[in-house]
């Protein structure tokens, strides 16, 4: 795990509540959208990469899924939402970890991340990332993946990003995973800013 990356985002929780951060949503509508794409079980094993303090966990239990699993490399975005969701967070499984050293001890029927990818600006870090979403992503299952866009931002909380083309999204995941929607979306910051994402579903080929 990059000690710098986790001090970094441990600062941010430090300082800010999950409602003040750029990536803020308390509907996140289009995840909830691609993952019902997928057209999976309540019983299905989701995992949200990143998730944080992020509200999809909320809507996900709303639903009915039973088995979510909440990455994120700073313990103090997960203390947000296990104390956000009280009664209801034994129903989540939650892990600290950095993505890139994710050793997954489980599979999962579907994986989602937004914002988390076009952080990792260091072509080693993208491949630890991708041997982590083959080594937890059943084949057959559903990839949904939200990064910054061709148009989104230069830097976000103080970092830098990779922006992705669809084209760059593909390359990246290599012909085992086959494109099923994307679509570009302009998310509203809290503090009313405007950035593009790319937003798309991708099934992994059965071997």
């Amino acid at each position: 795990m990059s000690q710098d990356r986790k001090s970094h985002w441990e600062g941010v929780y430090d300082t800010k509540q999950f409602t003040d951060v750029s990536w803020y949503q308390q509907l996140p509508a289009r995840s909830l959208e691609l993952i019902d794409a997928a057209a999976v079980g309540e019983d299905a094993p989701i995992i949200d990469i990143g998730g944080g303090a992020s509200t999809l966990v909320d809507h996900l239990i709303a639903r009915g899924y039973r088995d979510i699993t909440v990455l994120d490399i700073a313990e103090g975005a997960l203390a947000q939402a296990r104390s956000r969701l009280a009664g209801s967070s034994h129903h989540v499984h939650w892990i600290v970890s950095d993505v890139a050293a994710f050793r997954p001890e489980r599979s999962y029927r579907v994986w989602h991340d937004r914002a988390v990818l076009h952080f990792l600006v260091d072509a080693a870090d993208r491949q630890r990332y991708l041997a982590a979403l083959r080594a937890a992503l059943v084949p057959g299952g559903d990839l949904v993946l939200e990064s910054f866009g061709p148009d989104g931002p230069l830097k976000c909380s103080g970092l830098e990003v990779r922006r992705y083309s669809l084209e760059m999204m593909a390359e990246l995941l290599g012909p085992e995973f086959e494109l099923q929607s994307d679509d570009l979306e302009f998310h509203r910051t809290p503090s009313g800013g405007e950035q593009q994402f790319l937003c798309t579903r991708w099934r992994r080929l059965a071997k």
